[in-house]
């Protein structure tokens, strides 16, 4: 069984525009990460593992492999009404729009929703990296008879800055919000928090974008369609007219909305002890049950690497980076600081063999550091790239450069002998 009190609505985002090139022909909820998963297997798992089953993930951008993925990966018992669904911006008599932000996506969602008994919706995003129990979210807000409860994380004053920041009273009701507050305005915004938290200096609230809200509650705030955005609007309105808490979490949590917090989000896994969990049983991260081989390493030196399902390495050394699944790197290649997606099929032996084509992987003699590697990527012989500060942003046909990360885009050939 699993809880018939909640909806679950992942919010998909907009066109992922800071996660460019990786959300150039796919939606942000669909953009691989950890070499075998997805951003969207996150909050869907969380659900899962919180025995939350029934959500809808919300989308409008490039939503078709999404739409394949999930319908490839989540089934449930034919005898449960449990499901997972993509509702990608549709035109209809009332809404002849895009979602226009977070709130007006559910807004012109709601039809489908209400066609489910329940008492509570909760609202994730759908870029973060996180592991959290949400029924304990689910039984807080009961307790404290809430309206709306916004999960939040401590912060320290540096982090603040970057967020909206929550002041909480004694019961741990919200009083008040602002957004990406000033330096000199923290000293106010102090919040209560557990003593582990504030010797680390984390005494400021941060929203984690994760909500619970009364069904009919968010029926009646949906009336109004000049708001369009839970942040920015819906949720600072509300502290004043409704009873709204905050749920802190002292867990790893990370928005992995641009490519340098994703880039770090992936290698973190290959540290000795990753804060996020991917080994928990408890807390499991569901994919697609790919069926793929065992993966086969050859005169390799590895130094704290994470090798998915299904590849073929004969590579001279991997340091400190994911290797994804179906990835194939040839004999005196050195990766570094690298994500690299791997593939979404193997090539044929036939191509694999003809001199004439670049196959798909990393070829031989290559040299590939602070770089991520989109899905089916084809590099030649002795390539050399290496990321840092010394590289400019630029944007070409095959590779983006963004904050020092090279990233070759999806597909893209890159000849032999190449040097960047």
């Amino acid at each position: 069984m699993f809880s018939e009190k909640v909806v679950s609505i992942i919010l998909g985002g907009g066109q992922g525009s800071r996660l460019y090139p990786l959300t150039d022909n796919r939606s942000k909820p669909a953009v691989p990460i950890a070499g075998e998963y997805r951003l969207v297997d996150v909050p869907i798992s969380n659900c899962i593992n919180s025995n939350f089953k029934r959500i809808f993930v919300l989308t409008q951008f490039n939503s078709a492999s999404l739409n394949r993925h999930i319908k490839n990966t989540y089934h449930f018992s034919f005898f449960s009404s449990a499901f997972v669904d993509v509702l990608a911006a549709e035109q209809t008599p009332m809404s002849q729009k895009w979602f226009q932000g977070t709130a007006d996506a559910v807004r012109q969602s709601m039809h489908h929703f209400l066609k489910h008994d329940f008492e509570y919706f909760l609202i994730l995003s759908g870029d973060q990296l996180y592991q959290m129990d949400f029924q304990l979210m689910l039984d807080n807000h009961i307790e404290k008879k809430a309206e709306i409860s916004i999960a939040t994380i401590p912060v320290n004053a540096k982090d603040a800055t970057g967020f909206g920041i929550m002041k909480t009273d004694a019961t741990n009701s919200i009083t008040s919000f602002i957004e990406k507050p000033g330096k000199d305005l923290l000293p106010d915004w102090k919040s209560a928090v557990s003593k582990e938290m504030e010797a680390e200096g984390r005494e400021y609230l941060a929203s984690m974008g994760i909500y619970i809200f009364n069904r009919e509650l968010l029926v009646k705030l949906m009336e109004n369609p000049d708001t369009i955005d839970f942040g920015k609007e819906i949720i600072p309105q509300s502290i004043h007219t409704n009873k709204v808490v905050s749920y802190q979490f002292e867990g790893y949590w990370t928005d992995i909305g641009n490519i340098e917090s994703f880039f770090k989000a992936n290698l973190g896994l290959a540290d000795d002890f990753p804060e996020f969990d991917l080994y928990n049983r408890s807390k499991r991260i569901y994919t697609n049950a790919r069926m793929l081989p065992t993966s086969k390493v050859s005169g390799t030196q590895m130094f704290k690497a994470v090798v998915a399902s299904g590849c073929i390495i004969n590579a001279e050394k991997i340091e400190y980076s994911v290797i994804g699944i179906r990835s194939k790197i040839e004999s005196g290649s050195t990766v570094i600081n690298t994500y690299m997606m791997g593939s979404d099929f193997y090539q044929a032996l036939e191509e694999i063999l003809d001199e004439n084509i670049v196959n798909m992987g990393i070829g031989k003699n290559c040299y590939i550091k602070n770089a991520i590697l989109d899905k089916n990527c084809c590099i030649g012989d002795h390539v050399k790239i290496e990321g840092g500060p010394h590289l400019e942003d630029v944007d070409t046909p095959t590779y983006t450069v963004r904050d020092g990360i090279v990233i070759v885009k999806k597909g893209a050939i890159i000849p032999s002998n190449f040097t960047l």
